[in-house]
């Protein structure tokens, strides 16, 4: 599994972390098994060759680029095996190396003037990428979609050599904050990053909005500052957020994200998508109700209907954590958060699923009457609870059916936190499945897919597909 790792400016100062110990003496025997040429000489073992002459030879093509050097010009890259699978050779991992590295385009294939890099062992089950973003030639390199082209390239070897495959890059995790957003939220004494707490406002605006206008002023009167975009025809086709008092270039200007760069789902095509004003809200028995009546249609979706569903019931949970009681609105925030991922399905899809309607009238009557959960006492908020459970247990059983690993893992986790919330509520949640969610929950499955098509791997020889296997 490629993954993108934390570079930087300072070739330096990473050569001596992948070298040296380790933050908790975990590194062991660190070691060159692959670079941009084959005989360069390793700093380990032996005296051949100091970390500073290797950052030095690494760092010579961006010294000498031709135009402004980039300011982060060290391209860091972690490959791992799965625990349970062989140890690879050193020879292996050089071919897994270099695979990699042109698949991101570091080093194209027949390339002899591209960027320069380095694979450092320290460890059985992986090694370490590091390349300068500077080609031999001068100029600067091409690199889009490194991540999603190396794990590509991984497919290949998991089928050539037996290992266990990964589920396909769907694109639907949660875009976490980088090192610097955390770094700044811990300076300003804040308890998250601004990207975390961007994304909640925005999310809940969009699981209440009925309309642009009515999405955009939720945005403002939650005290974000709005910035729309406008194509050429002045129509509107896009918006950007920023916090207040969240500032870049010493406080010259705000830090801007655009709805995209928040979330997978949060860019305006995506949530215009899930708009659905015709839906009028029900009193708050008939949610708990229609609730149920949505977990039925949704074991019973097709795969590309259960996306509307999905959605919608994400929504859902977004409008219940904010409407909930106070003694367990921390867990339904949980559990909404939990679902995140969940609600948001890859490949083709459809946002009309049969139970979406249901979903979001529920979720109106939830934003309409919040007292009424809170005035209704321990027994309403359970109901409420306990039809929420019964829902995302069936979109747990709609992800597995479809192959959708992560997904599943999500769904099953905001399941646990609603049956714990439910616990504090004074009455248990039922120990057995409710009538409207069979225990065995029929889906259309998803058709049989292996692992993805992929360039072939040289001097591999190819061995039996073992089947899609776990998530990692």
């Amino acid at each position: 599994m490629p993954k993108k790792a934390e570079g930087g400016e300072c070739t330096a100062d990473l050569l001596a972390y992948l070298f040296g110990p380790g933050n908790h003496e975990e590194h062991t025997a660190p070691h060159l098994v692959a670079a941009w040429t084959p005989a360069l000489p390793g700093p380990y073992p032996g005296p051949r060759m100091t970390l500073s002459d290797l950052g030095l030879l690494l760092d010579a093509p961006v010294d000498a680029l031709r135009g402004p050097r980039p300011a982060e010009h060290v391209w860091h890259i972690s490959v791992r095996n799965e625990p349970d699978d062989r140890v690879l050779s050193d020879a292996e991992w050089a071919t897994v190396a270099a695979e990699m590295v042109a698949a991101a385009g570091i080093v194209p294939h027949g390339d002899a003037r591209a960027c320069r890099w380095v694979a450092v062992r320290h460890a059985d089950d992986h090694i370490h990428l590091v390349a300068t973003l500077a080609r031999q030639d001068g100029r600067h390199p091409r690199i889009r979609g490194d991540i999603p082209h190396m794990h590509t390239a991984a497919r290949a070897f998991e089928t050539a050599w037996g290992l266990t495959p990964m589920s396909l890059l769907d694109r639907t995790a949660r875009r976490a904050p980088v090192t610097g957003e955390r770094e700044k939220a811990a300076r300003r004494g804040l308890p998250e990053a601004a990207r975390e707490s961007l994304q909640r406002t925005v999310r809940e605006a969009a699981a209440r909005a009925t309309t642009t206008n009515d999405f955009l002023t939720r945005l403002r009167d939650a005290g974000l500052r709005v910035r729309e975009h406008h194509d050429e025809n002045g129509a509107l086709d896009g918006y950007a957020v920023a916090q207040p008092g969240d500032r870049a270039d010493r406080g010259t200007r705000p830090v801007w994200f655009s709805g995209r760069t928040l979330a997978y789902d949060l860019s305006l095509p995506r949530i215009r998508d899930r708009f659905h004003p015709m839906i009028a809200p029900a009193d708050l028995a008939r949610a708990h109700t229609r609730i149920r009546e949505a977990a039925t249609l949704l074991a019973r979706a097709g795969r590309a209907e259960g996306a509307g569903d999905v959605a919608a019931l994400g929504d859902l949970l977004v409008v219940a954590a904010a409407t909930s009681p106070t003694a367990v609105r921390d867990q339904v925030r949980a559990a909404a958060a939990a679902f995140e991922q969940a609600s948001r399905t890859p490949g083709t899809r459809t946002l009309h699923g049969a139970a979406r309607a249901h979903f979001k009238a529920s979720a109106r009557a939830l934003e309409r009457a919040p007292q009424t959960a809170r005035g209704g006492g321990a027994p309403a908020v359970l109901t409420l609870l306990i039809a929420l459970v019964e829902a995302v247990e069936a979109a747990t059983a709609w992800h597995r059916a479809q192959h959708h690993d992560a997904q599943t893992r999500a769904a099953a986790r905001a399941a646990a936190l609603l049956r714990e919330a439910a616990t504090l509520t004074g009455a248990p949640p039922p120990t057995r499945p409710s009538r409207a969610v069979p225990r065995t929950v029929r889906v259309t499955p998803a058709p049989t897919r292996g692992p993805a098509t992929a360039p072939p791997v040289t001097g591999v020889p190819p061995r039996p597909n073992p089947g899609p296997g776990r998530s990692r």
